[in-house]
């Protein structure tokens, strides 16, 4: 059950159509622009994905889409099971396993939230026994669930009950906890970091890859970083970092869900428009939005250097 969420992985979008429903034939463009991007490794129904605005049965339906997809390809599918409803998390991970993913996660409930580590622990070794034969990481992100609680104190008390813990996605800006947990158990356990826009800060920690939404459309300028900064070129590497920042600066302006997916678009990948609550541009937002991206050269710098098989 090895597995090690190196490099990027794309937090993907869940697509909808213009009537705010599932679209499933949208994965298969989705799934061919992140390869000839450069991504091999996709995180889905997750907060990118809107997991929370999703049905159990839409989940189920976009789980078998993706592994669908990704047969026959070079594609890692990890599935987000989290849930407010541990028997809503368990028949997905368990569902997970039997179409068998790379790996799943799940956040920490987040309405009735758990209040020590001892609670959250019992949480996560609920959902991971429903796939005891699959990597299981917690996906701590503390901004979205309000779940204050030390990861590697976490690591400490969960890893000997879950036999299939293999690490966290680490979305918890804590970069003093976050290399504490790289050097847990003698490095055991994989860290991809959660946070795009100072991937940078990551690495220069230990980090070996993230987990991120705008891996989606501007995966040229992070692999550029990692290239930039394995070779030890920091002046590239901060350079191309600071280009995350300005897009991601850019589209939390106009709300950063209605606008990443606006972005997808643009490149010629409809995932359609977010459900409430999250909501969608308008016309003259998107007008603005393309103006912007044009402004700080968003359509040159995250063209692939070449292209890859799809």
């Amino acid at each position: 059950m090895t597995i090690k969420l190196h490099g990027l992985v794309a937090a993907t979008h869940t697509p909808f159509d213009a009537d705010g429903q599932l679209n499933l034939t949208a994965v298969e463009k989705q799934a061919g622009h992140l390869l000839g991007s450069g991504v091999n490794t996709v995180f889905i129904c997750g907060s990118t994905g809107e997991s929370h605005s999703l049905t159990v049965e839409e989940r189920l339906a976009l789980a078998r889409r993706w592994c669908e997809v990704a047969r026959g390809t070079d594609l890692r599918v990890v599935v987000h099971v989290g849930s407010n409803c541990l028997a809503d998390a368990r028949a997905l991970a368990a569902h997970s396993q039997s179409l068998g993913v790379a790996a799943i996660a799940a956040l920490a409930p987040s309405y009735f939230k758990p209040k020590s580590l001892d609670v959250l622990v019992a949480c996560c070794a609920d959902v991971a026994a429903a796939a005891p034969g699959t990597p299981f990481y917690y996906y701590d992100i503390p901004p979205m669930t309000g779940v204050q609680l030390s990861m590697p104190d976490f690591l400490s008390a969960a890893a000997e009950r879950i036999p299939t813990l293999t690490g966290i996605k680490f979305s918890n800006p804590d970069l003093m906890a976050y290399q504490r947990c790289l050097r847990s158990h003698g490095g055991r356990f994989d860290m991809p970091w959660g946070m795009d826009e100072y991937l940078l800060a990551a690495l220069a920690v230990g980090g070996q890859g993230g987990v991120g939404s705008s891996y989606n459309f501007a995966a040229p300028v992070y692999l550029r970083m990692m290239a930039a900064f394995a070779k030890g070129d920091l002046t590239t590497a901060r350079a191309e970092q600071y280009r995350s920042v300005e897009v991601i600066d850019l589209l939390a302006g106009f709300g950063y869900m209605g606008a990443a997916k606006a972005v997808m678009g643009f490149l010629g990948v409809d995932v359609g428009p977010p459900r409430l609550p999250n909501t969608s541009l308008a016309p003259d937002q998107h007008a603005r939005l393309r103006a912007g991206l044009e402004r700080i050269g968003f359509f040159e710098w995250s063209r692939p250097l070449v292209s890859h098989a799809s």
